[in-house]
């Protein structure tokens, strides 16, 4: 949550310096393109692959040892691996972004910038890598709290970047750009001390070829595709937006920034808890503490996700309007943004409870059913990208996102389902529709509070952000009353789901 608030302080800052044209393009793209090869080869394949057996070690006799040296050797072959990707891509920058930015061709400052953005970007790959390998040792000692808190690092390194460093570089998107570079390096830091403090502090050496790592890359192979498809439609929409009006990235990038507030906070979270207690159930033959464990997280997943989609649909246009609206970011930004908002909003509870149900597979060392969902899912988003960027221009492409992620629900909840690895217990059912009914009542009260601060939403800067914040605590309070007015939860169950047990 620190995160997420830091994020948006940075996100005022760069809408209000950078806005929504051309730099703030050519910074997103360079943002995006580390970040699309991080989760294809950390929190993508390798951690599905490496957690699993990492946790499996734990439970094995000298369990903590066993588990250091495997995941030395995971850390040498990720390292190493890494490096040679970051040397081919700073050498290739300009081929490679004529193939993922083909539409800043036709503006070669545009194409010049991004290029030289993207290549001081880019080795910010290896150090979150590597911070990711060490979060998941972390994770699976019960350690969390050092993990959660790299966001915060970064968050603290842009802010201080775009403040301090933009009057003495060329644009503010260089600052950005270099901010980026020294977050990697700080979080890298940060994490490796955290690892020694538990005495789980990795060494690099040469990667060694054995049985463990054998199991790890034939289990990435399949991962990798899967990740690695999902990151193709990633890199569609990268490459479709850029084809699109000017500022189109730029409307998706800050409608997706408000988006994953309740995704980081929410999804990644029960993901990160879920996979490694899983593992370690399934590994002790408990069946039905991992099935208690999925469904646990479904309901914890629908709790605190369904009212944030709610609300980001009924009040979008004020959340973008006071959070951004301000010098280079004029009220036409604050419109698309917004439509941008309101689409992805009906996505968000399907990325959440996808983050639930990967992890049944992943526990399991299954790791192709939901590679070959992924490639059902990657040709939807294309197909529908295709379809609807002509008639909604940005706001299409948010819509393939959303159809794409909820057939990517369906499809892993039934094969859970086909496979005997889901059954929804009858107290997820219950209060799945209560849950909803609690959503509604919050609906209706977020709508009566906007009709009744029409003025003040639109006045001076302190009115807006006090309304806003009205806005966010009847929210809060109207759907949280009417949970437990309904049995929707329990305050008890609240803090039992919220402890790392």
């Amino acid at each position: 949550m620190l995160s997420r608030i830091l994020g948006f302080v940075r996100d005022i800052l760069v809408a209000a310096i950078l806005g929504a044209g051309p730099v703030a393009d050519a910074f997103f793209i360079a943002f995006k393109f580390p970040n699309v090869f991080r989760r294809l080869f950390a929190e993508g394949a390798f951690n599905a692959a490496f957690v699993p057996l990492f946790a499996g070690k734990l439970e094995e006799e000298n369990g903590a040892k066993v588990a250091k040296a495997f995941g030395e050797q995971a850390f040498a072959f990720l390292f190493w691996v890494l490096l040679a990707l970051l040397i081919v891509m700073e050498l290739s920058m300009p081929w490679a972004m004529r193939l993922f930015a083909p539409g800043f061709m036709n503006d070669p400052a545009k194409f010049d910038l991004a290029v030289h953005l993207t290549r001081i970007t880019f080795p910010y790959l290896l150090f979150i890598s590597l911070v990711s390998l060490m979060a998941g040792v972390l994770n699976s000692l019960n350690k969390f709290a050092a993990a959660a808190a790299t966001p915060v690092l970064l968050n603290i390194c842009l802010i201080g970047a775009i403040l301090g460093l933009t009057p003495y570089l060329e644009t503010p998107g260089h600052a950005l750009a270099w901010g980026l570079f020294g977050a990697g390096i700080i979080q890298f830091i940060w994490m490796f001390w955290n690892a020694v403090k538990n005495k789980m502090g990795l060494k690099l050496g040469w990667p060694r070829w054995n049985a463990d790592v054998k199991t790890m890359v034939m289990r990435i192979i399949p991962g990798a595709v899967g990740a690695g498809i999902y990151q193709i439609n990633m890199l569609v929409d990268m490459i479709i937006a850029t084809l699109l009006p000017t500022g189109s990235i730029s409307f998706l990038f800050y409608a997706d920034r408000i988006n994953q507030l309740p995704l980081g906070v929410v999804g990644v979270a029960v993901g990160t808890a879920l996979l490694p207690m899983m593992s370690r159930q399934l590994r002790g033959g408990d069946e039905t503490g991992a099935m208690n464990s999925l469904n646990r997280a479904l309901e914890f997943s629908l709790l605190l996700t369904l009212p944030a989609a709610v609300a980001y649909m009924v009040i979008a246009d004020p959340i973008v309007s006071i959070l951004f609206e301000r010098k280079e970011f004029v009220a036409s930004d604050t419109q698309a943004t917004a439509a941008a908002l309101f689409v992805y909003a009906l996505g968000l509870p399907a990325y959440v409870l996808n983050k639930a149900l990967t992890p049944g597979f992943f526990a399991r060392g299954n790791t192709k059913t939901p590679v070959k969902i992924a490639a059902v899912c990657m040709v939807v988003n294309i197909a529908f990208n295709l379809l609807l960027m002509g008639p909604f221009l940005h706001v299409g492409l948010a819509m393939a996102t959303v159809i794409s992620a909820w057939v990517n629900t369906l499809l892993l909840a039934i094969f859970l389902r086909k496979n005997g690895y889901l059954t929804l217990d009858s107290r997820l059912k219950n209060r799945a529709g209560r849950i909803v009914g609690a959503c509604l009542v919050m609906a209706a009260a977020l709508y009566g509070l906007t009709l009744l601060l029409q003025a003040e939403l639109v006045g001076s800067q302190l009115l807006r952000i006090l309304s806003l914040c009205a806005l966010v605590g009847v929210g809060l309070l109207s759907y949280f009353a009417s949970v437990f007015l309904f049995g929707a939860a329990r305050w008890s169950e609240v803090k039992s789901m919220m402890r790392r047990q």
